[in-house]
């Protein structure tokens, strides 16, 4: 456990607040060890590597199961490669038909359709290259010790200059993140109106909780680095978390804020794109809990 995780859990100790996102979810089917959740919205050059892979994977394909959510009321090319993969994998297809690119309730809604007696997040653009990957996955569960696993993570690819190829190993992000099914149930799935890091706040409630997270070192996966155009994105997670107030008591709120801006300094190192890149975000975090605060729209798609 790090310093912020300790610090976290000290002041869950001081300031309790309820651990329940908004969630209902049901029992497991005993025949399915896995599902695993993949939000998207279009990018199928993407979609089909990840599901690809899945298809792929030694484990008995009677035993997991694959649910595309795809965001925006979907897309036809999304309805495709559910199409396409069908004949191969136990898989499911929904559109998300609201609160469009609010990644809480997108979660959400693949988590409430799942199956598994564990459920794996991946994103679109998670790159998953090992055959063996679900098996080694599962294996992390065997002894009944892990709430959750977090599979070793590398950088896949990136178009900037400088070879910029920063990826946190172990990062708590649903673009790989795997969970036990009573764990999600006890914590209530996600927060539906969080935009963007829904993974990050779930992992305050998990920490808070004293669920037990192990990380792998045989399971891996490959991930693009973090690459920002621009802050809008970061705004609009900045915004959700400053609307999160009513959640959370006073002091454990301005922990979260401050957690999310706290890069905002190495937006003046000249010499690393991952600092820019993380100071960028901050910024954007920052601007978004500002346009909270003022009542300022915030224009986001």
């Amino acid at each position: 456990m790090d310093v912020r995780h300790r610090i976290l859990a000290a002041g869950y100790k001081l300031f309790p607040f309820p651990l329940k996102g908004d969630a209902d979810i049901g029992d497991a089917d005993p025949a399915c060890d896995l599902s695993c959740v993949i939000n998207f919205y279009g990018r199928v050059d993407l979609l089909r590597g990840i599901v690809t892979s899945l298809a792929g994977q030694d484990y008995d394909k009677n035993r997991f199961e694959v649910v595309l959510v795809e965001d925006r009321g979907g897309t036809e090319e999304g309805r495709a490669i559910f199409r396409e993969f069908g004949p191969v994998l136990n898989s499911a297809y929904y559109a998300v038909g609201e609160k469009f690119g609010v990644m809480g309730y997108a979660r959400n809604l693949g988590l409430r359709k799942t199956r598994g007696k564990h459920v794996l997040f991946l994103d679109d653009d998670t790159v998953i290259m090992d055959r063996g990957f679900i098996s080694k996955l599962m294996d992390e569960f065997g002894d009944g010790e892990a709430d959750a696993v977090i599979p070793r993570g590398g950088a896949s690819y990136c178009l900037l200059q400088g070879k910029y190829s920063f990826h946190d190993p172990y990062y708590p992000s649903n673009r790989c993140m795997a969970y036990r099914r009573e764990t999600l149930r006890d914590l209530g799935g996600f927060v539906d109106e969080i935009i963007g890091q829904e993974d990050v706040e779930f992992a305050v409630r998990l920490t808070a909780a004293g669920k037990k997270v192990r990380r792998s070192q045989r399971a891996g996966y490959m991930h693009p680095p973090l690459i920002l155009r621009s802050t809008s994105k970061a705004a609009a997670v900045g915004a959700s978390f400053a609307k999160l107030r009513n959640r959370y008591p006073f002091p454990i709120w301005v922990m979260l804020l401050i957690n999310g801006s706290r890069d905002i300094p190495k937006l003046i190192c000249p010499f690393s794109t991952k600092y820019r890149m993380q100071g960028k975000f901050s910024l954007g975090f920052m601007l978004g809990i500002l346009y909270a605060m003022t009542g300022k729209k915030l224009e986001y798609n």
